[in-house]
């Protein structure tokens, strides 16, 4: 089975909030959320993002593993990875659905191989050579992906973290928020900035 959209149809890719619909706070972290670094970690960062928007690959590729290493790895840091597919949407759903569907802890092995992939399939490549080594990154065969991305349940967990992006009035990807607090500047230095005041803040 090739990986296309209908599988995920009707998959919403993420809208503003009305401005009548009042901001709520960012969704607690989940069992079902993908999660890296210590359960205890002082500071929780919660990204929203699309493996369709090239903002979200250039963090990944360049922010991320700076970020992993001085936060995540040092105990500071659990971070949490959320779906808010953007456009294309027959891009970002099946993709997010592939990701979810990657045995344990293989997640972010797949997420990583698909920002990395990113900019040729957004520059006219063929979107079943974007996932062929996210596949193989996955820790399952491509009729166990396959299997998964056709369960409702795929579905309704990447429904699920555009619910709690909407609810919590995110509107564009990448978003963070630094135990709950949304944080505008993305880079290196400004969510380091902002890991230290919520530490102290405790």
């Amino acid at each position: 089975m090739i990986l296309t959209l209908a599988l995920l149809a009707p998959l919403a890719t993420a809208s503003a909030p009305s401005r009548a619909v009042a901001v709520e706070p960012v969704a607690p972290v989940t069992a079902a959320d993908r999660v890296l670094g210590r359960a205890d970690a002082p500071v929780t960062v919660i990204e929203y993002a699309s493996f369709s928007c090239h903002h979200c690959a250039d963090w990944h590729n360049m922010v991320f593993p700076l970020f992993k290493q001085r936060l995540i790895d040092t105990g500071q840091v659990r971070y949490v990875f959320r779906d808010l597919p953007t456009n294309p949407p027959e891009l970002s759903g099946p993709a997010a659905a592939l990701a979810r569907c990657a045995a344990p802890g293989k997640f972010f092995d797949v997420a990583s191989v698909l920002m990395h992939g990113q900019s040729a399939v957004l520059n006219g490549g063929d979107q079943q050579d974007w996932y062929a080594p996210a596949i193989t990154a996955s820790g399952r065969t491509k009729p166990q992906i396959d299997a998964c991305i056709a369960l409702p349940a795929t579905r309704a967990a990447i429904q699920r973290d555009i619910q709690t992006a909407v609810d919590a009035g995110v509107t564009g990807t990448p978003a963070f928020f630094v135990n709950g607090r949304l944080v505008a500047d993305r880079s290196l230095g400004g969510l380091e900035v902002a890991v230290r005041a919520a530490a102290a803040a405790r």
